[in-house]
């Protein structure tokens, strides 16, 4: 469980998140919608433990990763996967070195164990005989798949997905969000997507929050964010 409690962030004289408290249970994937700039990115980079709050906490399994530091932050986050939206594959790497990279930096694995779990990561993700290439040689929405074959290796309890979708086309984006779904029924991970993509994911979320003005404005099923009542939602929802 993710317990986000009255969480406050600001830059200077701009106030970023404002007593912003979330609540995501185990295995629910959950989307943080909002205006750009509106603190989603923010967010997540606290859930990450990369960004620390002025004042709350981000409580990951009972844990706070909000004030955790060294070895107790990396043990946390050892328990998550994370999915940039650029990808950040490297680019001086293999695809087969870029998946198997946090299998080889976090565990003492056998190398022939290592080669069919990347194996095995990529037919997740409907990619085959592509190991030997480099990031270059490939699409963007590939990048996007090995990207979350990567995220997904180590089996982690948590996955951030952060705007998965930015600069995909429409059937690469519908790609996408279905193996979201395919992944999470596989690998039962809690996951918190970035999203601008409505309505699409709508059909990914069990539930969606949305963020305006630092805090969250709603929170609800898809089915009960489409049809509320608040202005605030209704006007990012169903813009004139």
């Amino acid at each position: 469980m993710i317990e986000i409690k009255e969480l406050n962030k600001s830059f200077g004289n701009l106030k970023v998140l404002r007593n912003l408290s979330l609540t995501i249970n185990d295995k629910e994937i959950v989307a943080i919608i909002g205006r750009s700039g509106g603190g989603k990115s923010v967010l997540l980079k606290h859930i990450m433990g990369i960004i620390k709050p002025d004042s709350g906490s981000v409580f990951i399994n009972g844990e706070d990763i909000s004030r955790a530091k060294g070895k107790e932050l990396d043990r946390i986050r050892s328990r998550c996967g994370v999915l940039f939206q650029g990808g950040a594959l490297f680019d001086s790497m293999t695809i087969y070195e870029n998946i198997a990279f946090p299998l080889k930096e976090k565990t003492k694995l056998l190398n022939n164990v290592i080669k069919e779990k990347v194996k095995e990561a990529l037919h997740d993700v409907g990619l085959t005989d592509i190991e030997d290439k480099y990031p270059a040689e490939i699409s963007g929405g590939m990048k996007k798949r090995v990207a979350l074959a990567r995220a997904l290796i180590t089996e982690p309890e948590l996955v951030l997905f952060d705007e998965p979708t930015t600069g995909l086309d429409p059937i690469m984006l519908r790609t996408i969000h279905k193996l979201i779904i395919d992944t999470h029924r596989k690998y039962n991970f809690t996951g918190i997507i970035i999203s601008h993509e409505i309505p699409e994911i709508f059909d990914v979320a069990h539930k969606i929050a949305m963020l305006y003005e630092g805090t969250i404005a709603e929170v609800g099923t898809a089915d009960e964010i489409k049809s509320s009542s608040n202005k605030i939602v209704r006007q990012f929802i169903y813009p004139l």
